[in-house]
This record gives C-alpha cells, structure tokens and sequence, in this order.
C-alpha cells in the first residue's frame, strides 16, 4: 500500500462509508493562505508575519508564544514581524496552525478538558525528536504530532455516543483504542484524522501518517514510505514522553510496540530517559488559552 492507495482508501470512506455523516469543518481560509505560502520555493516571511497578523487573536498567540519561557529569547519580540524574524518560518508556521486548527476544531467535553495542551506538547515532542535525527522535517513532525488526534474532538461532536466509547477506549486493556473505536462506529479517529489532514491539504506523508499512527504493522511494510514509518515510530515515543510528563501510567501501545518503535528511529531508552528531562520545560511552558 502507497500513499496513493491510502488517499483512496480515505477518498472511499469519506464518500460510501461509515466517515460520509460526520461534519469535517473546512480548511480555515487563513491556513489555506499560509499553506499556499509555505509551499513556495523561497516562503516570504514578510508574507508569512502580514497573514499572522490579519488575525488579531492569532497574532497575540504568536507573541505570546516566542515570548513564553519554550523559546527563552534574551529580547522580547514587539511586533509579528519580529516574532517572525526570531522564529524563521517553520517554527512559526508551526505554531499559526496549531492556532488555526484549535480555533476551527473544538473541544468542549469534560473528556477532552487538556486536548490542546497535550496535542500541543506531542507535536513539540515530535519536533524535538526530528531534531535529533538524520534526515527528518522537523516541522512536517511537529504538524503530524498536532493532528495525530484531531479525529477525536470531531468525532465527539458528530458522532452519536461517541464520548461513551471515548470513556471505553481509554479504560480497556485488552484491546486498542482503535478497535475499540471500530467496534462501536465502524471508524475511528486515525481514519478521520487523516481524512482532515487531506481535506485541509497537508502533505501526503502526514496524511499518511496520520492514518497509519496506531498501526505498528506498518513499522516493518516496506510499501509504506520510509518518512511515514518513522513519524509513526516518533509518535509513539512522542506520546510516552508527554504522557510522561503528565502523570499518565504507562500505555498498552508502549508496553507493546515501544521496543520497536525505538528499534525503528535507532534510538536507546537511556536517550528516551534524557529527552524526559530536556523536555521538561519545553512542556511545562505550554498554556493553551
């Protein structure tokens, strides 16, 4: 199975199966302006901080966020175009989407209370990971971690009994959280996740990702691309060291698929352990408003 094959298998969910009833909300207008930007060959940064700023909320964000204790800047940035400036474009970008993308998904369950801020420490996580390895986009990382879970929040709202099986989902051990989802609707968040990732026109490779981020088998699937089997590796080790971080006990994935996952980035669990520490306040400064 290729990327294409994946699309297509989302193309027939979206349109004949079980995916058709649910509300995907569209691609916010602003996100569609960046995304065109982005995928210039030489992105202008004076574009990128005009688009930032059009938003008043947004542009706050920003500023707040490269002012925050995550990047420790010795000078405050005053304006967008400076936070651009300190920034550079993919870590800006990085955080205008997950702006944009919480702004257009809402998360109003009890459930889902810290959704963002753990969705916003897993793709920083994910982007850290990247940094440490040879040959991985560190901000297609950072942009898969935030929408790994993006499936769930919409699903909450669109389908029925969705937040009982969410309840299920998080409490089972002898089975995944997937097949727990499937069991009940059919689908589940990785599917639809994937399916916004496409809708929203991310690259192929997240979209991929995306969908295959609970399906370990693909590890070892050599039809999968290389760059897709090592985000889904990354965002294993990314959710253990946010949940980590959290308080959380250790996962039934981890528990399971985490030597493997390490195997496949090529990375110990000595440097796991390290990375908890290096992460500590890069976690600790996250405060979604």
């Amino acid at each position: 199975m290729k990327v294409a094959d994946i699309e297509r298998e989302l193309d027939h969910a979206r349109n004949q199966g079980p995916v058709r009833d649910i509300a995907i909300p569209p691609c916010p207008e602003l996100l569609v302006a960046l995304r065109k930007e982005v995928d210039k060959a030489d992105p202008d940064p004076s574009e990128i901080a005009r688009i930032a700023s059009s938003d008043v909320a947004m542009a706050a964000s920003l500023l707040r966020t490269v002012n925050s204790p995550l990047y420790a800047r010795a000078r405050a940035a005053d304006t967008v175009a400076q936070a651009v400036s300190m920034l550079g474009v993919g870590p800006t970008v990085g955080i205008l989407t997950s702006f944009l993308t919480r702004n257009a998904i809402r998360s109003n369950s009890p459930l889902l209370e810290h959704f963002w801020e753990t969705s916003t420490r897993r793709a920083l996580a994910m982007g850290f990971i990247a940094r440490q390895l040879y040959g991985v986009d560190a901000d297609v990382a950072h942009t898969c971690g935030l929408f790994c879970h993006v499936g769930i929040p919409i699903m909450m709202q669109g389908v029925k009994g969705y937040a009982g099986t969410l309840a299920e989902a998080l409490a089972r051990q002898d089975r995944s959280f997937t097949e727990t989802e499937n069991a009940a609707h059919k689908t589940d968040h990785a599917v639809v996740g994937a399916i916004v990732a496409k809708t929203w026109c991310l690259p192929p490779i997240i979209v991929a990702a995306v969908r295959l981020h609970h399906d370990f088998t693909a590890l070892t699937d050599t039809r999968f691309p290389e760059e897709a089997r090592t985000l889904v590796a990354m965002g294993l080790v990314a959710e253990s060291l946010v949940a980590r971080h959290e308080g959380v006990e250790v996962q039934r994935e981890w528990e399971q698929h985490g030597d493997a996952c390490l195997a496949h980035i090529r990375v110990s669990a000595g440097e796991v352990d390290a990375w908890v520490d290096a992460l500590h306040p890069v976690f600790e400064s996250v405060a979604v408003a």
